[in-house]
């Protein structure tokens, strides 16, 4: 197949912006709890869709009462948390135009974008970023160096905010919230740029308000009704959780969040979301976290083949959904005996009453998906760019196909090019590019598909495969094109690897770059009598050092058995490093910035073909 539709079910008309959505909800239900906040004691209080909503009006009157008009952009640098989603509606209430930044962000990433959008005010969720951010404005060649710069850190602040607007009148901001209709630009997200400068693009009202009418029905055994919780701890710097988040607040499905993943456990503990959104990483993390426990009980054994059972009954209930045989009576009773043994352990790690996981921003190990779904918490993978507002494809109970991205979410179409690219049109897909026409007219082919720069494949029934990105394939020197994602992918299920870059553009063989996770190192040497080493130590110490290659070449040789010889991993190297965020190798949402990879790394690489 090279096309896949679905069909669209919503429309919104052209007067409308995403603050309808929100009224809409507060009219209907005004006591509906939208959000939770942390009461001080170790638990969550309510926060109703009409207190919300007071709260938006009275911020965005104080941006108002602050200069801000329609049409301004308005930055917002913070930590996932509640008072983000306040000034995310307010700054749309007000009838502006809002430019999320990474918490992360250097000054030198702050600085471009605060040029390019020309942004009159920041806000912040820690006072300890106002110096980053007034270095990124003086940086931008005194454009912004005037650029105002206010806390959102707590209730107080946002209270000082709104005591601006004490005298902006209810129409004024009414003719504000109103102003924008469906095709105006809502929100400008920078991508990370994993492949050079970002750029700013520009999603719209509709992008956001139709996406998240036509994902709510699609999605609705996922997302669930009434009671149904979520705790979101994905930056809102990144377009996935606003996007979901924007969803939640029209779907009136409860939201939680946490900026600080060190409390992760105890919030999921006592939040108890019914469903999860996350990166492949965390997915990943769970998963090698729970196996290293195992391990060093003395309950490796039992954990391996309570893990494996859970993915030998998800493909079995895979194959049944498909038309074929379902789990054995035999594999049904091994499942019973870990559901009770081992599983609802796991379970209860997550809250006890998650039902389902999304996975998005990155691709997803088939294997950790289906050990998941096996345990009795299916994964459903999804796709998205920036430049589709996140969501255009996603696997939903019913039709999931573990190691797809799923179906197109209703609206929107994807097709294949003659060369893999995955092409995208719909409602979700954006209006182009900030400043920037040359970069837009680039991004559309003639019939106005958006080319995403990602390979792909549809099956017979048009679930959508991502086999790699277009300006990441590798070409041999002997002319064999090698896509790296994948085989990258199966050496990272290993538990003691982190991250791992396969290189060999124009080489004569393939090999690999890897770095492992210092967190899983130390047990691993005390369980294997290396004695308790850090990372650093383990690489120096000459038998670990020989024992962790081994345990690479395992996970590599793994690697080889799903590819010709040409395409195989001959040599790897170990890097004693991390590849972090701040070390500018990952971006914030955990995907590799292969190019600063290979360019910090290339006496490595030049090492391996000398």
């Amino acid at each position: 197949m090279r096309e896949s539709s679905t069909e669209q079910v919503a429309r919104i008309d052209d007067s409308v912006n995403v603050t309808d959505g929100v009224l809409a909800l507060a009219e209907h239900a005004p006591e509906h709890p939208v959000y939770a906040v942390r009461n001080g004691a170790g638990g969550w209080l309510d926060v109703t869709i009409s207190a919300f909503l007071e709260q938006v009006r009275s911020v965005a009157k104080g941006l108002i009462g602050l200069g801000v008009q329609p049409g301004d952009r308005v930055a917002v640098m913070s930590a996932t948390s509640y008072p983000w989603a306040v000034v995310d509606q307010a700054i749309w209430f007000a009838g502006a135009i809002s430019v999320p930044i990474y918490e992360t962000s250097s000054a030198h990433q702050v600085a471009p974008l605060l040029a390019d959008s020309k942004a009159r005010m920041v806000l912040i969720g820690d006072d300890q970023l106002r110096a980053k951010v007034q270095s990124g404005a003086n940086m931008s060649g005194g454009k912004n160096s005037g650029t105002e710069i206010y806390p959102i850190a707590s209730t107080a602040d946002l209270e000082e905010i709104a005591a601006n607007g004490n005298t902006v009148k209810d129409a004024t901001l009414e003719k504000a919230r109103s102003g924008a209709g469906a095709d105006d630009v809502a929100t400008l997200v920078y991508t990370s740029g994993t492949t050079g400068k970002p750029k700013g693009v520009r999603i719209t009202h509709r992008n956001l308000a139709e996406g998240a009418a036509n994902i709510v029905p699609f999605a609705s055994d996922i997302l669930g009704e009434g009671e149904s919780r979520t705790l979101l701890f994905l930056p809102l710097a990144h377009v996935l959780a606003r996007a979901v988040q924007l969803i939640c607040l029209h779907r009136g499905i409860q939201v939680a969040h946490t900026g600080d993943t060190s409390t992760l456990l105890d919030d999921l503990g006592t939040f108890h979301p019914t469903w999860l959104l996350a990166v492949p990483r965390v997915f990943e993390k769970v998963y090698h976290s729970a196996a290293a426990k195992a391990e060093s009980e003395g309950k490796g054994r039992i954990f391996n083949t309570a893990c494996q059972t859970a993915i030998d009954f998800s493909k079995a209930l895979e194959s049944a959904a498909a038309g074929g045989r379902g789990p054995s009576l035999g594999l049904r009773a091994k499942h019973a005996l870990f559901s009770r043994l081992v599983y609802s352990k796991l379970l209860d790690k997550l809250g006890g009453e998650v039902t389902h996981m999304v996975s998005g921003a990155s691709p997803l190990n088939p294997e950790i998906g289906h050990f998941f779904t096996g345990i009795g918490v299916p994964v459903q993978e999804g796709y998205g760019l920036t430049e589709s507002t996140a969501p255009i494809t996603l696997n939903i109970p019913g039709a999931t196909r573990v190691g797809t991205v799923g179906l197109p979410v209703p609206g929107n179409t994807v097709k294949i090019a003659d060369d893999g690219e995955v092409l995208l049109k719909g409602p979700v897909v954006f209006a182009g590019y900030h400043n920037n026409e040359e970069a837009t007219a680039e991004a559309f082919d003639e019939e106005g598909y958006f080319r995403s720069g990602d390979l792909g494949q549809l099956d017979e029934d048009g679930f959508l495969t991502i086999t790699g990105r277009k300006k990441e394939l590798i070409v041999t020197a002997g002319g064999k094109n090698v896509y790296p994602t994948p085989m990258e992918e199966k050496v990272r299920a290993h538990p003691l690897v982190a991250q791992v870059v396969v290189v060999g553009d124009e080489k004569p063989f393939v090999s690999a770059l890897v770095t492992l996770d210092p967190e899983s190192i130390r047990g691993w040497t005390q369980r294997n009598g290396l004695g308790d080493l850090t990372l650093s130590e383990a690489l120096k110490d000459a038998d670990a050092a020989k024992a962790l290659e081994a345990e690479v070449q395992k996970a590599v040789d793994a690697a080889n058995d799903e590819v010709s010889r040409a395409e195989s991993i001959r040599e790897f190297r170990i890097l004693d490093t991390e590849l972090t965020e701040d070390s500018g190798h990952l971006t914030p949402s955990m995907k590799l910035v292969r190019g600063k990879v290979i360019e910090d790394f290339a006496d490595t690489i030049k090492e391996i073909y000398s």
